[in-house]
């Protein structure tokens, strides 16, 4: 039993470790945060309203609009990876599998950019 318990050491270890480290990276910004923000951090950034305004007032659509596209884009690409790594097993026909699947992505994106979705008046 004892040799049972020897090998298991180093995990209990690396747990005592990581939750240390979680529980400094949980309450360092407590102590060495700026407790006084300024103006320029209290504006309007990417939301495009004041941080500490009404819940309940509108705000523009393409907000939506941007990240939605961002999102679809960014997980479609995100398909070229493993496609990468496999590309000696799959061949030819993966290879010309996802030309057509770029070929779709770029019209898609030539559609939305000529449509002004991406164009911010």
């Amino acid at each position: 039993m004892p040799g049972l318990l020897n090998e298991y050491l180093p995990l209990v270890v690396f747990i005592g470790v990581s939750a240390f480290i979680a529980g400094a990276l949980l309450v360092a910004p407590f102590l060495l945060a700026f407790k006084k923000p300024d103006p320029e951090k209290l504006s309007a950034y990417e939301c495009g309203f004041n941080a500490f305004d009404d819940a309940r007032m509108k705000f523009d659509v393409r907000f939506y609009l941007v990240s939605l596209l961002f999102i679809i884009f960014d997980l479609e690409v995100a398909f070229l990876f493993p496609w990468a790594v496999a590309f000696k097993e799959i061949g030819l026909f993966g290879f010309w599998s996802m030309m057509i699947f770029l070929f779709v992505l770029t019209i898609g994106f030539v559609y939305e950019w000529k449509k002004g979705a991406l164009e911010w008046d």
